[in-house]
């Protein structure tokens, strides 16, 4: 019985054993043997092998002419225009880089408007191509940083897919590609810290950006955010210098209605509501404990009209965003194009309302009735730029004693050299009230408040 007894724990002992040496052996090997491919495949490696080849670097040249004279300068205009004729042009090339994203495979880019808005030439680098593509420009719009470029394409290239309106999760995984820095084709991640952040634009209005703590360096503006499935959901186009790991994308609700106008028109087509904004008290301000933009005027047959707008309605949100003041409205107004609908927020008495408004096209010359309407001056170009043609009785020009041949330079501090550059002015500043002007009148200047 012991006999037996010993022979069952040698047999117990050796099973162990053997055991031991078989998970020391599975676990030597686990150790030992690289990663299987699917293992380092990861959903991002998937990302950039698929959105790569869609991601170009931009390189620009501007020529940039200055004029040199061995005399001082004088305070005096005559002597200055006296010594320019002595003065030699020499010139010079200056060079800056960027990305873009093809968005068409016909050879559509987009990119930031600031990377190639003075460029004299534009040259871009597409994945795996030694030799650089001289593009053209398409279109530009200042207001949002965008810009469309083209590039001659003998057969069709790889371009990325937007990603729908709105289908951003706070939190997700985003993936920046571009060339920061010089470093080409440079890939960063990080996930989405604000959705909707809205952000000043420098006029007292707003713009409304992706945050993402993904790395976006210099060189990065113009670049593709794409989510994990190679979407893009943004275009690059900004850092905060004095922060660390927070960067801002142009969202793809924005670049669309942007680049479709772009390519389809050259330019971003004046987007018109009918409304008149302006402020709303500061009482009614307390009260809510929010701003808003009162509806002070509304045009007889206008989308806002037809819309169900009414005057004293008071706007909260343009297209799910809040605005605080009327050039806050016409900031998120401008990035809209016509033929868009736009869903308002609405105050109306105690209880709140939502109205679709259809934009229509800016009417032609409306920039010019609204000035004469609102101020009572009517305005014309000659060789030096914007003048006073006229200015309408009883109107707030003439009450302080404006005159004809009065040279309007400035609105809002923005220099308007051209009846163009005062339109796009008007335009940008419409319902902002009191409106500030720099006028010469002779060898003098005068700043004024309307009305």
């Amino acid at each position: 019985m012991v006999l037996k007894r010993h022979e069952a724990h040698g047999a117990w002992c050796a099973a162990r054993e053997k055991c031991k040496i078989i998970f020391l052996a599975i676990l030597w090997l686990i150790i030992a043997l690289p990663s299987t491919a699917y293992e380092r495949r990861s959903a991002v490696v998937e990302t950039v092998a698929k959105a790569g080849p869609a991601v170009v670097n931009i390189r620009t040249e501007q020529v940039v002419q200055r004029r040199t004279t061995p005399y001082f300068g004088f305070g005096d205009s005559f002597f200055n225009e006296f010594f320019n004729q002595f003065a030699q042009t020499r010139s010079y090339r200056t060079q800056a880089l960027g990305s873009g994203a093809i968005i068409d495979s016909r050879g559509f880019l987009v990119t930031n408007a600031h990377v190639v808005e003075k460029a004299s030439k534009i040259y871009v680098a597409l994945p795996g191509e030694r030799k650089e593509r001289e593009a053209t420009m398409v279109g530009v719009d200042h207001s949002t940083d965008l810009a469309v470029i083209k590039v001659v394409a003998d057969a069709p290239l790889p371009n990325l897919n937007f990603a729908d309106d709105d289908d951003l999760i706070l939190g997700e995984t985003v993936i920046a590609i571009g060339n920061p820095l010089g470093l080409e084709n440079s890939v960063t991640t990080g996930v989405i810290s604000a959705p909707k952040r809205r952000l000043p634009d420098g006029e007292g209005g707003v713009s409304v950006f992706i945050q993402t703590d993904a790395l976006i360096n210099p060189g990065n503006s113009g670049g593709p955010l794409l989510d994990i499935n190679g979407r893009l959901i943004g275009i690059n186009t900004a850092i905060i210098q004095q922060a660390q790991g927070i960067g801002f994308a142009i969202p793809i609700k924005v670049v669309r209605r942007i680049v479709e106008d772009l390519i389809a028109h050259g330019r971003v087509r004046p987007a018109y509501s009918g409304i008149l904004p302006g402020e709303i008290s500061r009482t009614m301000a307390r009260s809510r404990g929010a701003g808003g933009v009162l509806v002070t005027e509304i045009d007889s047959g206008s989308p806002a009209e037809r819309g169900g707008l009414q005057v004293a309605d008071v706007i909260l949100e343009v297209d799910g965003i809040q605005v605080d003041s009327a050039s806050e409205y016409l900031s998120l107004l401008r990035t809209f194009p016509p033929e868009a609908e736009v869903k308002l927020a609405v105050l109306r008495g105690e209880g709140e309302t939502v109205a679709v408004v259809k934009l229509d096209e800016l009417p032609r010359n409306y920039a010019f009735n609204y000035f004469a309407r609102q101020f009572g001056i009517v305005v014309e170009e000659d060789s030096q730029g914007v003048l006073v043609a006229e200015v309408l009785e009883n109107s707030p020009a003439a009450r302080i004693e404006m005159r004809a041949g009065d040279r309007l330079v400035e609105i809002e501090g923005r220099r308007i050299e051209n009846l163009q550059a005062f339109e796009s002015r008007v335009e940008a500043t419409l319902g902002r009230l009191p409106l500030r002007f720099t006028i010469y009148r002779g060898n003098r200047g005068y700043i004024i408040e309307l009305p």
